[in-house]
């Protein structure tokens, strides 16, 4: 039995996490759940699973939280520090981190130096802190495997040859809800318009990072880290029906791709039962019906924050802290305030505070966190 950890347990990820747990009992068991604030949900889950503990983030929900709205089973603590003793306890075997933004890093940090198996949807942790965890985790012997259904597609695909003999990867990216459109449109965009995703239901921050293919530019980031490679041996690709969720080309001319049905359950099942295959609950393809698949470079000239996230990429050190920390304010302001900070002021912003920053090529994780701080009030005064 298999006993999970999932952090972020209220969000998109955690939740498709819970019902990939719910469908396999006798493989995986729920043993801890962690959320920032939500108890209402985060009690409803202990209801259900009965964890042996459930962990709120926010110190301030001590006071504010019903005690009977959780499991008599299940030990509700609270703040950072309980985050990291339960990531890293023995009792956990595995820890799923699915806690949006910088936020996930200290947990998703403590697992993997604990020597778990970590399933990582926050792509912040990689792009934040990439070689730090990579070494990290080669040192304590933990398995680290991708969540993102781009990161699992090529993780998939990796399995067909050697890793010598990879020649590229590419990333696939939907486009977003403004596919096609111009600067001069793109000014008018709404956070309605931008919350809304032609193919994926996810959160908030996430669906505006995939409008401005900023999630696209930290997947680039993420993906140098995970995998070993050089950015020169990365692409992406515009595929709209988001059904082929990446490729790996091999230097001899083939090239491999993993397709299904755009649903977060089948990458976090994956990473669960890796090497094995179960069946699951994710939807299958259907062969019999006629579709099409259809491809197209992306345009860095009207969404500028891809070129971003090669150049972090590249450079390394503390850019991908300072543009990460930069991106989660810069959505934040335009979420809530659009006519004061527009759609296209993110990438903008995002390249005005990154440039701004004293770079240090090989920083430590407390320096890494303190530039998370400063980039947030740099964008917080941004204009």
């Amino acid at each position: 039995m298999q006993r999970i950890c999932v952090l972020g347990s209220t969000g998109s990820i955690g939740t498709n996490c819970l019902e990939v747990i719910r469908a396999q009992p006798g493989r995986m068991s729920l043993d801890a759940v962690v959320a920032r604030r939500s108890w209402q949900a985060l009690g409803k889950q202990t209801q259900e699973f009965a964890p042996r503990w459930a962990v709120l983030s926010d110190e301030g929900q001590r006071n504010v939280v019903a005690a009977d709205a959780f499991s008599t089973r299940t030990e509700v603590l609270f703040g950072a520090d309980a985050i990291e003793r339960v990531a890293a306890s023995p009792e956990i075997d595995t820890v799923v981190s699915a806690i949006v933004g910088a936020a996930g890093l200290r947990g998703t940090w403590a697992a993997i130096e604990a020597g778990k198996r970590v399933c990582i949807a926050n792509k912040e942790t990689l792009v934040v802190a990439g070689p730090l965890v990579m070494e990290l985790a080669q040192r304590s012997g933990a398995t680290v495997l991708p969540v993102d259904s781009e990161h699992s597609a090529v993780f998939q695909a990796l399995q067909s040859g050697r890793r010598a003999d990879v020649k590229r990867i590419v990333l696939t990216a939907s486009g977003g809800p403004f596919r096609g459109w111009k600067a001069e449109r793109l000014r008018g965009v709404t956070p309605a318009m931008a919350c809304h995703h032609p193919t994926w239901n996810m959160g908030q921050k996430i669906t505006v990072d995939s409008a401005t293919l900023m999630n696209k530019a930290l997947e680039v980031i993420e993906a140098k880290w995970l995998f070993g490679l050089d950015v020169s041996q990365i692409e992406v690709v515009v595929h709209p029906q988001s059904i082929v969720h990446s490729f790996v080309e091999f230097v001899d001319g083939s090239v491999i791709a993993q397709l299904s049905p755009p649903d977060m359950k089948l990458p976090i099942q994956y990473a669960l039962t890796y090497p094995e295959r179960v069946d699951g609950l994710s939807p299958r393809m259907d062969w019999r019906s006629q579709f099409q698949l259809d491809f197209e470079p992306p345009d860095p000239e009207n969404f500028p924050a891809l070129r971003l996230g090669y150049e972090v990429a590249a450079r390394g050190g503390t850019c991908g802290a300072v543009l990460n920390a930069a991106n989660e304010v810069a959505v934040e302001r335009f979420l809530s305030d659009s006519e004061a900070f527009d759609f296209c002021d993110i990438p903008t912003a995002c390249r005005a505070v990154l440039e701004h920053h004293n770079f240090d090529p090989s920083p430590s994780l407390d320096e890494l966190v303190r530039l998370d701080g400063w980039a947030r009030e740099e964008m917080r005064t941004w204009r």
